[in-house]
């Protein structure tokens, strides 16, 4: 049997194998409190349909349609759909202005806009004089339809059954499928723009589909495993490890309500796999902790124990007493932090950002392995990942067995396979900066590869701070660091072009009540006390005992407490959870300008 080498060959080989298969789910959404599933033969159906029905109001393989929407099944749907009659697809984040959405479907010349909610649909409207290219809307909900020129889903799903019987629907999109080849454009993927103008990522289907092979390679997952999927699926990484990775292995995933219910979502679930960015880590791990100290001094001091047994295990101690204690501290303490991620984890894979070490180093403790990755949009992405028994903290594990790393002499990384990019949508000259003659792409991310071939990752190039002095200064290994205190929610490291360091900090409310507490006083305005003097004094403290081991130019010399978060709403980070650090200096410029004020050195 042929391998298959697109995204459309895979779809229809994996219904293939499951055709008839009842009691084997692919997705599942929950609806009225329930959770719902959809077999592959369900999917496939619902998927020939909408695919016929895009044929049907006139749109052809190769036009560019875009995806305004949160993550739902109709989402799989059009995605699927689109990559088996060679339309090209180009997602993005749901929560972009009616402006952001008309400047990436004007650049990609979108021929159709496929929208989710009225919000959405209302924000198409408002921009569409913008978007001359744009013939066709279609709304996922009913009552989407802000213009009577818009089409539903229901309605486009209509017109690709109605001329036709299953049988005939089904050869249509098989003979289509065949017409699709692996170099053919899959999707648009606009980056995220954290400076300058989002680009058109340019992925083909054999990009993916090189990335799964890779990715497979690596990951050990099955038709056995259940995913809970929450991370936007317009999102690179989500797409391919928790949506086209897990289908080609004929996995099940569920689809978490909301960000803000995957910690019930994780226990009604009971995922195998989970997919995530480094800061649901961290704070699961911050509220275990917190739970603990709440809970008295023996429970306290129980935990503390488990953990230095956990610790002592980790570091090679094997010893049989130790295995005794560690077998009791599984049982009154971890197995219990296990059940709140539904007790069955094999393994979280962590990518999007850098995981601080300690976070990582916990969860190896208490028994979930951590397979932390890295990779660009622009790689389809994952090029490096580590592996089960080898989950080496720090690094991001070795290459994909078919990506090829290498440092520059500048420290920068730069990667070459199957999986990089065709380019960058009419931007030739931003496709030749990044990569080189030679196929070489460079990332723009600071690196090294230690003596095993794992890859370490120090900081964003971009990102540098270089201080007046002309220090280097890597903000990302610091910000880590400093977020080891519970006290300190947030930070942004500031800096450059500045004779020192300085940070812009948000408080975790509740360990700030609770650092009073056991010092004795009981705060009432937990906002008031924010910036108190007693406040910045234990700021202080912490700082100087976290930085101790840091050069002198690395240290922060002044703070600022915000009392504003950097969330997605208020566009201070982006979609998957980066600080927007220009929009962050720019909000805080006063407040900037006055910590390197009436400074004597």
């Amino acid at each position: 049997m042929t391998t298959p080498n697109t995204i459309a060959a895979m779809f229809e080989s994996v219904c293939n194998r499951y055709t008839g298969r009842t009691d084997k789910l692919v997705y599942a959404r929950k609806r009225g409190g329930q959770w719902q599933g959809i077999t592959h033969d369900e999917l496939r159906l619902q998927v020939e349909a909408f695919a016929l029905g895009l044929l049907s109001v006139g749109l052809v393989p190769g036009e560019r349609v875009g995806i305004v929407s949160e993550n739902r099944m109709e989402w799989v749907v059009a995605d699927f759909a689109m990559a088996c009659i060679g339309i090209v697809d180009v997602p993005v984040f749901p929560t972009l202005t009616a402006s952001q959405l008309a400047d990436i479907f004007q650049d990609c010349s979108a021929s159709a806009v496929i929208v989710s909610t009225r919000l959405q649909a209302q924000k198409i409207a408002s921009v569409l004089d913008r978007m001359p290219s744009v013939r066709r809307i279609l709304v996922l909900n009913d009552d989407a339809v802000v213009d009577p020129s818009f089409l539903t889903y229901a309605s486009v799903s209509d017109m690709g059954r109605q001329n036709d019987d299953a049988t005939t629907r089904r050869s249509k999109i098989s003979a289509m499928i065949q017409r699709v080849h692996s170099d053919d454009l899959l999707t648009l993927i606009y980056t995220s723009g954290t400076t300058g103008q989002p680009k058109g990522v340019m992925l083909s289907h054999g990009n993916i589909m090189a990335n799964i092979a890779g990715g497979l390679a690596a990951i050990p997952m099955s038709e056995a495993d259940v995913l809970l999927s929450y991370l936007p699926l317009c999102h690179s990484y989500e797409r391919m490890a928790g949506y086209y990775l897990a289908f080609s292995v004929g996995a099940t995933t569920y689809f978490a309500e909301s960000i803000e219910t995957v910690a019930e979502n994780l226990q009604e679930v009971r995922p195998t796999v989970a997919t995530s960015v480094p800061r649901l880590f961290e704070r699961i791990k911050m509220r275990v902790e917190h739970t603990a100290s709440r809970g008295g001094a023996i429970r306290k001091a129980v935990f503390d124990w488990a953990i230095d047994q956990g610790r002592a295990w980790q570091e090679g101690d094997r010893s049989l007493l130790r295995k005794a204690m560690c077998a009791l501290a599984d049982k009154l303490v971890f197995s219990k932090i296990r059940d709140r991620t539904g007790g069955r984890l094999r393994f979280f894979v962590s990518g999007g950002a850098a995981l601080n070490v300690d976070v990582g180093g916990f969860f190896n403790v208490v028994g979930i392995p951590f397979l932390e990755g890295y990779g660009l949009t622009e790689t389809s992405p994952v090029l490096a990942v580590n592996r089960i028994g080898d989950q080496t903290l720090g690094t991001v594990g070795p290459p994909l067995p078919n990506v090829e790393i290498r440092i520059a002499p500048d420290g920068e990384i730069c990667a070459r396979g199957p999986n990089v990019m065709k380019g960058y949508w009419n931007n030739p000259a931003a496709t030749s900066e990044i990569i080189d003659a030679d196929g070489w792409l460079h990332t723009g991310d600071i690196g090294e590869l230690d003596n095993a071939g794992r890859l370490r990752i120090t900081d964003r190039k971009k990102h540098l701070i270089v201080s007046s002095g002309g220090k280097n200064i890597a903000p990302g290994p610091i910000e880590q660091e400093v977020l080891t205190s519970p006290l300190i929610d947030q930070i942004m490291l500031v800096g450059d072009g500045r004779d020192f360091c300085t940070a812009l900090i948000v408080l975790d409310d509740e360990a700030l009540k609770e650092r009073f507490r056991t010092l004795g006083s009981v705060v009432s305005d937990v906002v008031s006390e924010r910036h108190s003097n007693e406040t910045k004094r234990l700021i202080t403290a912490e700082l100087s005992a976290i930085q101790k081991n840091r050069s002198k130019f690395e240290r922060i010399r002044r703070f600022a407490i915000l009392d504003e978060p950097f969330t997605v709403d208020n566009g201070l980070m982006t979609p998957t959870l980066k600080v927007r650090r220009k929009a962050v200096e720019a909000r805080w410029h006063d407040v900037i300008e006055t910590m390197y004020k009436d400074i004597h050195e």
